[in-house]
């Protein structure tokens, strides 16, 4: 394990209480760095934008500092190529509009059924709008892994748009997306990755994927409430915007409607700069193999490597404490040969106990975790837990430790009798 949890941990005031946070699928808690940028920039240069006095001036390059620094995050080729918003589903609902705008009836699309809702009901909707054809793809129920044969079955029809997910928020799954992208753009597709629930886990670099959009939301990696949105610069340059007559045609403005949440903004700034930290301070043995970045870029990928590995150790960890409890049933993959295929998110069911009971005796014993279906209604749906209540989801991120996981399969056995 190459991080100090001390440390980390540090720098997470909200772990400063008798909690074990396991609800992390559905928002991280906040370092400090961004905290601080949130109070920051509230005292320092509350404006609006492109004003000619001090605080303006202040606001506009916190702004700018925040567009420069996702695109290192992404590894974006420019800051041009980041858009703000208030979060991955608005922000997914916007640009579907744009995207769809150039649809036409009889296109097809294609969605899939691992996917969170926020990549699968917007594209639904503006298929609808326009008189599109979706095509779903499948996933094993036994795995939680997505059918490429489906896939390329829905790529031969060349579809327009191909939504797909990096990592599923409900059974853990890292899709092979630089490949799904490979087979989508061999077909002419376009191609609208969420890495809502990859962004805390590993790094993302949208040039090697070559993805056309990816997105993802601060407030799950350890930063405020945000969405952040890449695409490709000439996409963008085409689409049309929505939006008022006095704002900027140019990028990404053009694309941030209204008045941003900008004191939200400077914070996903302060969780980069958390990544930089972590990056410098313990990523050091990982720069070997990462030549090809440098600066900022760099210490971004050596900290979500160094967070990868850590976090590794944490996925094996909660899936035999899992397996280990009677009763339960954990949906997805459980062969611990392919734990670089998952990230540390689990979801389970426990034998004659509805998941909101388990969630709320965990809750009484102190340990926070999510039940239901997560937004990934497709999932429970094809899984035929809907009406029975979804499942139980635990999932870890790099400041939990492996004496938390050990406490939680204590409070699972007991639960279990």
């Amino acid at each position: 394990m190459s991080l100090n949890l001390d440390l980390i941990r540090q720098q997470f005031p909200a772990l400063n209480r008798p909690a074990i946070f396991f609800d992390n699928p559905g928002g991280t808690q906040i370092a400090k760095p961004s905290l601080d940028r949130v109070s920051k920039y509230l005292i320092e240069s509350n404006a609006n934008h492109e004003g000619v006095f001090a605080t303006s001036i202040a606001s506009d390059a916190v702004l700018d500092d925040a567009h420069r620094a996702m695109a290192d995050f992404y590894n974006a080729s420019s800051p041009d190529e980041i858009v703000f918003g208030n979060n991955m589903t608005t922000l997914t609902l916007h640009i579907s509009r744009s995207i769809s705008r150039e649809w036409n009836e009889g296109d097809e699309i294609v969605v899939t059924r691992l996917d969170h809702d926020a990549n699968v009901t917007p594209w639904v909707l503006a298929a609808q709008d326009r008189g599109v054809k979706i095509n779903w793809v499948n996933f094993d129920v036994e795995e939680g892994t997505l059918n490429l044969d489906d896939l390329q079955k829905a790529l031969d029809r060349k579809p327009r748009l191909l939504a797909v997910g990096y990592a599923s928020n409900s059974l853990g799954t890292i899709n092979p997306v630089k490949k799904m992208i490979e087979m989508a753009h061999a077909a002419g597709t376009l191609v609208y990755v969420d890495a809502v629930q990859y962004a805390p886990h590993g790094a993302i670099d949208v040039q090697k994927l070559d993805c056309d959009f990816l997105i993802s939301s601060a407030y799950k990696f350890f930063g405020t409430h945000a969405g952040i949105l890449y695409g490709k610069r000439e996409l963008l340059e085409n689409l049309f915007a929505y939006k008022v007559r006095p704002a900027t045609n140019k990028l990404p403005g053009k694309f941030e409607t209204g008045t941003q949440n900008h004191e939200g903004i400077a914070g996903v700034l302060g969780a980069v700069e958390y990544f930089e930290w972590v990056g410098r301070e313990f990523g050091g043995e990982y720069a070997e193999g990462l030549r090809e970045y440098s600066g900022r870029a760099l210490d971004l990928k050596k900290a979500m490597t160094a967070i990868r590995a850590y976090e590794f150790e944490l996925n094996r960890a909660l899936l035999s404490t899992l397996q280990a409890v009677p009763g339960i049933t954990i949906f997805g993959l459980t062969d611990p040969r392919r734990l670089d295929d998952r990230v540390a998110t689990f979801s389970f069911r426990m034998h004659n106990q509805h998941p909101h009971d388990v969630a709320q005796k965990l809750a009484d014993a102190g340990i926070y975790v999510w039940d239901g279906n997560y937004y990934a209604l497709n999932v429970t749906e094809r899984l035929g837990l809907e009406d029975q209540g979804g499942m139980v989801r635990v999932g870890a991120a790099h400041y939990n430790t492996l004496d938390e996981i050990a406490r939680l399969g204590e409070v699972l056995q007991n639960i279990a009798k």
